[in-house]
């Protein structure tokens, strides 16, 4: 007794066009929902210290890995601190502009790749493997 598969095929473009929709609902919508806490690696950076604030400048006193810490190299680039340049409530514009690079980059990529099979097949050779 064979049986036939009625269940429609999602075809690759949808599925693409729905991971990115997903991806992108994520990241501009459930971001404003993350936690404004420091995250693991931050608190315990922080264990020992206190933070003070000194002629409208923040501080910290005590004794903890943190009060070595400097900038980092990106820290005055456009999205740092999960913000668009420093504004408050921006992060969910920060999130989608980041899925959108990273899917262009990913794209880009699996496209090169694909392309490059696709050439080495079709000249009938092996790319040297």
């Amino acid at each position: 007794m064979t049986t036939t598969n009625t269940r429609p095929r999602l075809r690759r473009r949808t599925f693409l066009a729905l991971f990115a929709l997903a991806a992108l609902l994520i990241a501009g919508i459930v971001s404003y929902a993350a936690s404004s806490s420091p995250d693991g690696l931050d608190s315990a950076t922080l264990r020992g210290c206190q933070t003070a604030t000194v002629d409208g400048v923040e501080e910290l006193t005590g004794n903890c890995i943190a009060q070595h810490a400097t900038d980092h190299a990106m820290a005055s680039s456009p999205l740092a601190g999960y913000s668009v340049r420093g504004i408050g409530l921006t992060n969910g514009i920060a999130g989608v502009i980041g899925v959108l690079v990273t899917l262009a980059v990913a794209g880009g990529l699996f496209w090169l790749i694909a392309s490059r099979r696709s050439r080495s097949a079709g000249s009938g050779t092996d790319g040297g493997r």
